[in-house]
């Protein structure tokens, strides 16, 4: 028998799906990773400065940090990266400079102050939530100063404890907005510090942040140059003030190169402009090597719904991994799809015509 011509409809559906998987396999080779965020809580300094307001910040240390960097870095508290660091901290960031990665966009970060708003914390289990607007795989390890550490001098690699980190998780699932995981933190007393740094296994890039807390008992610290006040309690930004500066942020989602080489964001200055709603109601030295620690034994949040990665080989894990975005996933499936709903469609129109 004679092999029956093919259906115009049929014909039709079967070029279009062919047509639209090419670009599906397109998205899933060639479309740029993202990741991004920064602690929410404990609040970083950075995320602390973004909720009293960029252009009027309400308490002396932020207030500094702005006249000593400019407003751009706040509606940038997202950013505090750098690109190719691939697990070499250390090496990359020196003394004085880790809260913005020897980013001088973020200069305001580093100021030596012991009136830096603090989240009151205690020692023991610790949950910790990280504020995320672009996900990807890697590992958190949030590091604690150490006993005797003084506020009102530059953070130093030696100020912390980084043979014992009081946290570490591997790709943990974020939910409504934050990666949540759980830690254990020493018995401290006064002003202490809380360094975060996410190192992405899928990409050389890693983000990191100054989280200011204090423990029950030995004060606050020394007195902050000009500082007439005790540090304040530190509050979170709401979402509306969150959505409310997006759109003066320069921090790019689409591509990680802007500034491998230099540690410097191009085109990136200060603001001006109407600022997002103010008030929140909630809350090594250069070419070092990592040092190799045991990470502290923890247990994933209930949110976090993550492994937990042990210590060793550096400040946080690095490696190979996908080097597909989970959004590019998505939408590559989704072009699967609607290849397939397409391909029916025409299917169904075809036999429509035909009687059938």
């Amino acid at each position: 028998m004679p092999a029956r011509p093919a259906r115009p409809g049929r014909k039709a559906a079967t070029l279009a799906a062919l047509g639209l998987a090419p670009l599906a396999l397109t998205a899933l080779a060639a479309a740029p990773a993202s990741a991004h965020g920064t602690m929410g809580g404990p609040v970083s300094r950075v995320f602390q400065c973004y909720a009293e307001g960029p252009e009027s910040p309400r308490s002396a240390a932020c207030k500094a940090a702005v006249a000593a960097g400019g407003t751009q870095a706040l509606y940038d508290w997202n950013g505090v990266r750098i690109g190719d660091v691939n697990g070499r901290h250390q090496a990359r960031i020196p003394d004085g400079k880790l809260c913005s990665a020897n980013d001088p966009e973020f200069k305001g970060l580093d100021l030596p102050r012991a009136d830096w708003p603090a989240t009151a914390v205690r020692g023991g289990a610790h949950t910790f939530e990280y504020r995320v607007t672009a996900q990807h795989r890697g590992t958190f390890t949030v590091y604690i100063t150490k006993p005797g550490y003084d506020p009102a001098k530059p953070p130093a690699w030696a100020d912390l404890d980084l043979a014992h980190p009081v946290a570490t998780v591997t790709d943990p699932v974020a939910s409504g907005g934050f990666y949540t995981f759980s830690g254990t933190l020493p018995q401290r007393t006064g002003k202490q510090l809380l360094y975060t740094v996410w190192q992405r296994s899928d990409s050389p890039e890693a983000f990191y942040s100054c989280s200011d807390v204090t423990f029950p008992g030995g004060g606050s610290g020394a007195a902050a140059p000009g500082a007439s006040a005790p540090a304040p309690p530190a509050s979170a930004p709401t979402e509306r003030q969150i959505e409310g500066g997006a759109g003066r942020s320069t921090v790019r989602h689409d591509d990680h190169h802007d500034r491998e080489t230099t540690g410097t964001r191009t085109g990136a200055g200060a603001a001006t402009g109407p600022a997002p709603a103010t008030g929140s109601t909630v809350q090594g030295t250069p070419g070092s090597t990592p040092p190799s620690g045991t990470a502290a034994g923890t247990d994933a949040g209930p949110r976090s719904q993550a492994a937990v990665g042990g210590g060793g080989g550096g400040l946080a894990e690095t490696g190979g991994g996908s080097t597909t975005a989970y959004a590019v996933v998505g939408g590559a499936a989704a072009l699967a799809v609607g290849s397939a709903a397409l391909l029916l469609s025409v299917r169904r129109r075809a036999a429509a015509r035909h009687g059938r």
